[in-house]
């Protein structure tokens, strides 16, 4: 930690380090909460000031208050922010994701995902509505924008996946999922790519197309090849994470 203006400590960031930035954020900012320095009924800073403290771009701070509102710590107010709410207690089955650490959390969450998911997806397809294939839509279509440029696709894709949980009919699929920020995509917890933007380039073109066959069977209504669609998408993130955790094992 540094001293910042009028000697308050500035967080240290580890820009290349191995934790992903948003989680850094976040996990700063619940120390903050947990030591008194934000109280509920407080206002957030806003993005601008957050980005200022820790030297980071706009979607990190996005991402990071996202994984806060997610865990029920923050509530947003149209046209005034965003401000901490009073600490829930907390209960057992609740799903934290700042807690989730190992890499082998972070694959058995992906299995509680493929089950999950694939039924979501399933339902979505019986029951999306034009309004929704829209919303749909247009996020896959970001996603395409994205693909030559990933760095700040992860809202995207986040997006993606809530949007068809919410298509889904049943607000606990969106809900769960939700909750799971910013775990939701592993790729923002683990560096897959060491810092190879061939490879980030080639994988997030993949993701286009495993996106892509999901978006075309949920708009079409085949509830079958939606569920078989988002299965093999996250099986193949299951296990691009397994081989990342036995590669750690053997370092």
């Amino acid at each position: 930690m540094e001293a910042g203006k009028g000697g308050v400590a500035s967080p240290s960031i580890e820009v290349s380090g191995r934790v992903p930035l948003p989680v850094q954020v976040a996990r700063d900012l619940r120390e903050r909460i947990e030591r008194g320095e934000l109280r509920p009924g407080d206002q957030l800073p806003t993005e601008r000031e957050l980005m200022a403290r820790y030297g980071v771009s706009r979607t990190v701070v996005r991402e990071a208050v996202s994984s806060l509102r997610a865990s029920g710590q923050l509530s947003t107010q149209q046209g005034r922010g965003a401000f901490l709410l009073s600490s829930a207690d907390p209960s057992p089955a609740r799903l934290n994701a700042s807690e989730i650490g190992p890499l082998k959390d972070l694959v058995r969450l992906m299995e509680v995902r493929i089950a999950l998911e694939s039924e979501a997806a399933s339902l979505a397809a019986q029951r999306r509505t034009p309004a929704q294939i829209g919303e749909l839509s247009a996020i896959t279509a970001e996603l395409e924008r994205s693909v030559e440029s990933p760095e700040g696709s992860t809202a995207h894709d986040q997006a993606f996946h809530l949007c068809i949980a919410r298509m889904s009919g049943n607000d606990y699929f969106a809900e769960l999922l939700s909750k799971l920020s910013p775990n939701l995509l592993p790729r923002a917890r683990v560096d897959l790519f060491k810092g190879d933007l061939a490879a980030m380039v080639a994988y997030h073109r993949r993701l286009h197309l495993e996106h892509g066959r999901i978006h075309d069977a949920v708009t079409r209504g085949d509830a079958e090849t939606a569920r078989a669609a988002m299965r093999l998408h996250l099986m193949d993130s299951k296990e691009r994470l397994r081989a990342v955790l036995e590669g750690a094992g053997k370092g």
